[in-house]
C-alpha cells in the first residue's frame, strides 16, 4: 500500500477517534481567500477596462494589446512553475503574503508606464506575483477543510474572481474619469497591501486553530517528491490539459469583454460598467452553485468522482450557446449569453480546481495546481496573441466565441480518457 495514502488514513482515523473536528476558524480563512481572489482579479482586470481609453490616449493597437496580455500570461506561467512548490515549502501563510505583496506593487507600477513596452513590463511582474494566488488558496483549502467541504470552499473563494470583476467596472471608470487612469492602477494596488496586513495579523487565530486541523502528515511525506516526477502521472496531464484549454477562455472574458461591448454596441467607458457587472454577478452564482452541484448528485465517497464529472459536463454544455454571441444585435441578449457562459466556466473551474486535492496527497497539491495553472497560463498567452491578430485582421469576435464554445467539451473528454474515475494517485516515493 502506498505509504503516503497509509499515513493519510492513519491521521484521519486518529483525528476521528479523538473526536476532533475541523476548526471554525477555517471559514475566516475562506473569507480571506475570497477577499484575496477578489483583489487578484480586480488588479488584473483594470487594463481590460481601460483598453479603449489607452488605445485613444496612447495609440495602442489590437496587436500591441495582445502582446501586453501575453506578457502577463508568460510571467504567470513562469511564476506557476515555482509558485506551487514554494507554497508547499514556505506554507500558505508566508507564501500567500509574499505573492500578494509582489503583485500589488506591480499593479501600482502600471501608473509609471509611458508606452506599450512599459505596460508589458508591469504586466510581466504582475503575472509573476498573481501566479501564487490559486496554488496558495487551493492548498489552504486542502489544509483546513475536510474533503466533503472542499469544492464548496473552493467555489466560495473562487467566486471572489467574479466579485473582483464586478467591483473593478464599478469603480475604475469613476476613478479614471475623475482622476485619470494612472490613479486607477494605484488605487487597486493599495487593496492588496491592506489584505496582506490582515492576513499576517491573525496570529492568534492561526496559532489557536492550527493544532486542531487534521491530516498534517501527508504534507511532509509528499513534499519530498520532485516537481518533474509529477509529470509522469497521467492525472497531472489530465488536469493540466484541461487548464490549458479552458483557462484562456476566462482570460478572454476578463481582458476582452469590455472591448467587445465597446466595439459591438458602441459603449463608452461610462456605459461599460453595468453590462460587465451583470456578467460577473451571474458568474459568481455559477462559481458557488458549481461547487455545490456535486453534492446534489452524491454525498458518498465512492460516487463523488462521478458526481464531480457530471457537474463539469453540465457546465461544459452550458457554455456552448456562446458561439452565437458575436452575431447578436441586442446588447442584453449578448449580456445573457455571456453571463451564462461565465457562470458555467466558474462552476467548471470550482470543480476542476478541486480535483488535485481529491486525488493527490496533500503535500503535492500546491505543486500540481501550479503545473496546471502554468499550462493554463501558456494557453492564455497563445490565445492572447492569436486573439489580437484575429481581431486586427477580421474585426470580428465570431471565431473567438466559437473556440470558447467547444473548449470545455474537449477538455472533459480528455479528463475522462486520462483520469478515468478520478482515482487516487499512488505516488512512488
Amino acid at each position: 500500500m502506498n505509504p503516503v495514502r497509509t499515513e493519510t488514513r492513519q491521521v484521519d482515523e486518529a483525528s476521528i477517534s479523538q473526536g476532533e473536528r475541523p476548526s471554525p476558524f477555517r471559514w475566516i480563512i475562506c473569507a480571506m481567500l475570497f477577499a484575496a481572489t477578489s483583489i487578484n482579479y480586480m488588479d488584473r482586470q483594470v487594463i481590460g477596462l481601460l483598453k479603449p481609453t489607452l488605445q485613444h490616449s496612447m495609440g495602442l493597437t489590437e496587436i500591441n494589446y495582445g502582446y501586453i496580455v501575453a506578457a502577463f500570461q508568460v510571467a504567470y506561467a513562469v511564476g506557476l512553475m515555482v509558485a506551487g512548490r514554494l507554497v508547499d515549502r514556505l506554507g500558505t501563510r508566508a507564501g500567500y503574503a509574499l505573492f500578494i505583496g509582489v503583485w500589488s506593487l506591480a499593479g501600482m507600477g502600471h501608473a509609471l508606464a509611458r508606452c506599450a513596452l512599459g505596460f508589458g513590463i508591469a504586466r510581466f511582474f504582475l503575472g509573476l506575483g498573481e501566479a501564487g494566488n490559486f496554488p496558495a488558496a487551493v492548498k489552504t483549502v486542502a489544509d483546513w477543510f475536510p474533503q466533503s467541504e472542499r469544492s464548496l470552499a473552493t467555489g466560495i473563494f473562487n467566486s471572489g474572481a467574479n466579485v473582483g470583476a464586478v467591483v473593478a467596472p464599478a469603480i475604475i471608470p469613476w476613478i479614471t474619469l475623475h482622476f485619470g487612469w494612472r490613479v486607477a492602477f494605484l488605487a487597486t494596488g493599495l487593496f492588496g497591501i491592506l489584505w496582506m496586513a490582515w492576513w499576517l495579523k491573525n496570529d492568534r487565530g492561526w496559532a489557536a486553530a492550527r493544532p486542531r486541523v487534521d491530516h498534517e502528515g501527508p504534507v511532509q511525506a509528499g513534499s519530498t517528491i520532485p516537481w518533474w516526477k509529477l509529470l509522469t502521472y497521467r492525472q497531472t496531464w489530465a488536469f493540466s490539459i484541461a487548464k490549458f484549454l479552458t483557462d484562456p477562455i476566462w482570460w478572454f472574458y476578463l481582458f476582452w469583454l469590455p472591448s467587445f461591448f465597446d466595439s459591438r454596441f458602441h459603449l463608452g467607458l461610462s456605459q461599460l460598467g453595468l453590462p460587465v457587472i451583470i456578467v460577473y454577478n451571474v458568474s459568481a452564482i455559477g462559481s458557488i452553485g458549481g461547487g455545490w452541484l456535486p453534492a446534489l448528485f452524491s454525498s458518498t465517497p465512492p460516487d463523488r468522482a462521478k458526481a464531480r464529472m457530471s457537474a463539469m459536463l453540465i457546465c461544459a454544455a452550458l457554455v456552448v450557446p456562446i458561439s452565437a454571441a458575436a452575431s447578436l444585435h441586442s446588447k442584453w441578449a449578448a449580456v445573457g449569453l455571456l453571463s451564462l457562459a461565465a457562470a458555467a466556466h466558474q462552476g467548471w473551474s470550482a470543480n476542476l480546481f478541486t480535483i488535485p486535492s481529491d486525488i493527490f496527497p496533500r503535500g503535492v497539491v500546491g505543486a500540481v495546481v501550479g503545473i496546471g495553472g502554468m499550462a493554463g497560463a501558456v494557453g492564455g498567452a497563445l490565445f492572447a496573441v492569436s486573439a489580437g491578430k484575429i481581431l486586427q485582421l477580421t474585426h470580428s469576435y465570431a471565431a473567438l466565441f466559437g473556440i470558447a464554445a467547444s473548449a470545455y467539451l474537449i477538455s472533459i473528454t480528455i479528463l475522462h480518457l486520462l483520469a478515468p474515475g478520478l482515482k487516487e494517485v499512488e505516488l512512488a516515493l
